[in-house]
């Protein structure tokens, strides 16, 4: 009998173990782009304008409301992507440009402020670099004034459909800004404001009228100044290097009467403070305990009325709860629970609301909301073929660091998991500002589906938790930004979250750095390591850097810090002789990010010190990989490599 019930209990682990083999995951959901990525209706709300994210390029196109019949389009030339755009009045879009060369790079402003109708007519390039003559490249179009500016837009003027607010800042290292009011069917431009300060941003107040403007000098500390009127003298009303806080001007109330400010803390996150423009009066109306207010506006206008606060789960405050506002949302709320709930756009009298909304496990919708019926309807989904019911749930987790700071993080463990399994720790790029967020993922979710649990952790000199918890980051490369994420995997351990054994550090970009630090400083502590177009020589890096102004200089020194030595002790490839487990590195040969170099060097030096190391080069891609044929190659070898290491599913042929 014994014997009979072993060789029985035998053969179902044998077919067990046979069915986990045979199991593979399907790469598609996972890798295709949205169908769209942004979607705004129009000021009558008769048509819809989208943008349509396409690899290397992103294209706009807009459709009619009734029957989703496309009307005009556009489509970028390679590498250019539309950073935002606007509908100016019924008839016509303007639409900023930014670079992004690839999948993991984020998209950089290039200044330009593109127009076009709607029926995809009177296509023009209104201001930018590009409207010098022999600069234009395929679909990008100018007649414009010739003038190597970069600009932003800061206000729609509602009053004035021909006419928009830019902030137009000459390409020089450290460029004194002005507001320049331009015709957004000739781009014609008249100045209407400048301000005492270098690299300013500013605030119109509901009338259009620019009343605020933040910037800093080659000293990176904030200045932020006030005028009562178009003419009045500037005031500086906050200095960051006397204050000691950094505050940013997000919008006037109806009246014009208080400016609202997003104010730094000496600890915490983030507070709106209401600015009383009359007495100079601050008084603190929302604040947060983890994280920094994502800033509401009123539907259709630019006056703030609350905050959206995304930390272990969304939550919104309002500056007056018994408003107008405050009940369509809370309604809307109700209308949608436990998602993120945002409005894209609405009409300018804000009867139709275009929502979107989203969750962890949903990659999101948007919907029509007719103020007047209470009704939402469905409009546009971003991947059909993501199942919400499928997807593994994210986790809000918080620990204690060695030295006491609280991180903040997520855990996302496979469908139906209930013991300890294997684990991939995945740090975010940046790494400063950057912070990961309880949202869709869909690196996550396919190592979700792979078998494996996925650590996120917002590691010090992350954004979104305040100013104090992104300095403590501050020239940490490899150091204390590194024991956070030690610390961390080792509360995931203790916690019975995953299997010692089987842990694997895996990132992109900045992640990808921490991925190799973290096999260099704790090589028995992970099995594997997996970098992505990454950074592994901190010196190589500033040398690279090919920004201007000498604010960039006094960033990297604040930041990354000076001191060779120190970046060559926390420099991956300068250590290689340290790592004691397996690496798979992957880079793009049009990288301008993260050059193809550092990732060949890394390998290099991988090899001289006999680790085991894979590696997948393509030349055609650059911070990331855009097309699906190469993503698909990429994750079917990162799935093998794990799989390999830690036991989970490979990716099916």
């Amino acid at each position: 009998m014994f014997r009979k019930g072993m060789l029985c209990l035998w053969a179902l682990v044998a077919c067990s173990l046979l069915a986990v083999a045979q199991a593979q995951v399907v790469l598609d959901p996972f890798v295709e782009d949205d169908s769209i990525r942004d979607i705004k209706i129009s000021p009558t709300g008769t048509h819809f304008a989208a943008v349509l994210p396409s690899g290397e390029y992103s294209a706009i196109a807009v459709m009619r409301r009734d029957d989703q019949a496309v009307v005009g389009s556009m489509r970028l030339p390679r590498n250019n992507h539309i950073a935002d755009f606007w509908w100016v009045n019924d008839e016509r879009l303007v639409f900023s440009l930014a670079e992004r060369f690839g999948s993991r790079d984020t998209p950089t402003p290039t200044g330009e402020i593109y127009g076009m109708n709607l029926d995809g007519s009177r296509q023009q390039l209104l201001v930018g670099y590009r409207v010098r003559s022999g600069q234009t490249g395929t679909n990008i179009r100018s007649g414009a004034k010739e003038e190597f500016v970069h600009a932003r837009v800061v206000d729609l003027l509602r009053d004035d459909p021909r006419s928009i607010l830019v902030a137009i800042s000459p390409f020089t290292g450290d460029p004194q800004t002005r507001v320049d009011r331009m015709d957004v069917y000739t781009g014609r431009r008249t100045t209407i404001a400048t301000v005492p300060v270098t690299r300013a941003n500013f605030v119109a107040d509901s009338s259009g009228e620019v009343r605020m403007a933040v910037g800093a000098r080659t000293d990176n500390q904030l200045q932020l100044y006030y005028r009562a009127a178009r003419g009045s003298d500037w005031t500086l009303i906050n200095h960051q290097g006397t204050s000691g806080r950094a505050e940013y001007p997000i919008g006037f109330s109806e009246d014009g009467r208080t400016a609202f400010l997003q104010s730094t803390r000496p600890q915490g996150p983030d507070a709106i403070v209401a600015y009383d423009t009359a007495s100079g009066e601050r008084r603190e109306v929302l604040r947060d305990e983890v994280v920094d207010p994502e800033i509401m506006y009123r539907p259709g206008t630019s006056v703030p009325i609350g905050a959206l606060f995304t930390g272990a789960r969304p939550r919104m405050a309002f500056f007056d709860e018994a408003s107008d506002d405050a009940r369509t949302f809370r309604m809307l709320e109700q209308a949608f629970p436990g998602q993120t709930l945002r409005v894209a756009s609405s009409t300018w009298d804000a009867a139709t609301k275009m929502v979107a909304v989203s969750s962890d496990v949903d990659p999101g919708s948007f919907y029509t909301f007719d103020t007047a019926t209470k009704k939402a309807g469905f409009t546009f989904g971003l991947r059909d073929k993501i199942d919400p019911r499928e997807m593994a749930p994210m986790q809000a987790v918080s620990l204690q660091a060695r030295d006491g700071l609280t991180l903040h993080g997520f855990l996302t463990r496979p469908a139906g998991a209930t013991t300890a399994g294997p684990l991939v720790v995945l740090p975010h790029g940046g790494p400063f500002g950057i912070h990961d967020d309880w949202t869709f993922d869909p690196e996550v979710q396919l190592l979700a589906a792979a078998g494996y649990s996925v650590l996120q952790v917002n590691f010090r000199g992350s954004g979104h938790h305040g100013h104090a918890f992104q300095q403590a980051g501050a020239r940490q490369w490899g150091l204390a930004m590194q024991d956070d994420l030690t610390d961390a995997t080792r509360w995931a351990i203790e916690q019975g979250h995953a299997d010692a054994d089987r842990i694997c550090i895996y990132g992109g970009s900045y992640g990808a750095y921490a991925a190799l630090m973290g096999a260099v400083r704790e090589p028995a502590l992970y099995r594997c390591a997996v970098g992505y177009v990454g950074v592994y020589d901190l010196q190589q890096m500033r040398q690279q850097d090919r920004r201007t102004g000498r604010w960039v200089g006094t960033w990297m020194d604040e930041w990354v810090g000076s001191d060779t030595a120190q970046l060559a002790q926390t420099s991956p490839n300068l250590q290689a002789d340290r790592i004691r487990v397996p690496v798979f590195l992957a880079a793009g040969g049009r990288d301008e990010i993260a050059p193809v170099e550092h990732t060949r060097r890394m390998e290099r030096a991988l090899k001289t010190a006999g680790v085991p190391v894979e590696s997948l080069y393509v030349a055609t891609e650059g911070h990331g990989f855009y097309a699906p044929e190469n993503r698909r190659a990429y994750y079917t070898k990162l799935l093998d490599f794990l799989a390999t290491h830690l036991g989970g599913q490979r990716a099916a042929q």
